[in-house]
């Protein structure tokens, strides 16, 4: 039940911080942003594809979660989008940690739950 509860918590962030990247204006305000991290996010939607490719592998990963379909392969698509979420707040905007740190132990607490499933990656 608890990993069943995690899984769904993390498909739904996952499914609505990415249809807000995809919007064309977002459903959710983003915040002020320190001039950094401001400098950052400013670069990669520049480039025209970074942040809508994001977007998509959430919501991608998010509904293979809320489906529960390729668990243990959305989880480790998920595990490079994650560290970037936590390592992006810790350097350029901590005022977002909490969520970072939040997504990052949910992603967590599934690879740890599925790791059988990786077992044979590690031999």
């Amino acid at each position: 039940m608890f990993t069943r509860i995690v899984r769904i918590l993390l498909g739904l962030i996952l499914v609505v911080f990415g249809l807000n990247k995809l919007m064309p204006s977002p459903f959710i305000p983003l915040p002020q942003l320190p001039p950094d991290a401001a400098a950052f996010m400013t670069s990669l939607a520049s480039t025209g594809y970074v942040l809508k490719v994001v977007g998509i592998l959430e919501v991608v990963i998010g509904a293979l979660l809320l489906l529960k379909k390729w668990v243990a392969f959305a989880l480790i698509l998920l595990a490079p989008i994650s560290l970037n979420i936590l390592l992006f707040h810790l350097f350029l905007d901590a005022s977002g940690m909490v969520v970072a740190i939040v997504i990052a132990a949910l992603n967590g607490i599934l690879i740890y739950k599925h790791w059988s499933q990786y077992r044979s990656l590690f031999l």
